[in-house]
């Protein structure tokens, strides 16, 4: 689904692929998450996402009003994921209000693996 805002300059569509990239963008510049998952897990593994599907670890729902979204990230060995996975919520949160002017009162996380720094 996407959404239409008219203004003085035109009609504006954002694309439910526009948010989600732009949801997983914000996330994985959190510190902590090393980045997006896959949102299946293929034999226990999580799939770790590349720049270029950002959107892949993102679902958007939404009613209208408002956009709900749900992220799968992988973080960092060591990390707290309480604060990580809370930091990334309000991350998201402010970088959609800011960017395109939704509001998303819903962002939940889920944590689809750790990622152990190479060497360990």
């Amino acid at each position: 689904m996407s959404r239409e805002a008219d203004t003085p300059y035109g009609r504006i569509t954002i694309t439910d692929e526009v948010i989600a990239t732009i949801a997983g963008a914000a996330a994985t510049e959190c510190y902590g998450i090393v980045g997006m998952a896959s949102r299946k897990i293929k034999d226990g593994i999580a799939e770790l996402l590349g720049r270029e599907n950002l959107s892949r670890g993102v679902e958007i729902s939404d009613d209208g009003q408002k956009v709900d979204v749900r992220l799968y990230i992988i973080v960092g060995y060591g990390t707290k994921i309480r604060e990580v996975a809370h930091n990334a919520a309000e991350q998201v949160k402010y970088v959609l209000q800011s960017t395109t002017g939704l509001a998303a009162p819903n962002v939940s996380i889920v944590v689809q693996g750790v990622k152990v720094r190479d060497g360990r």
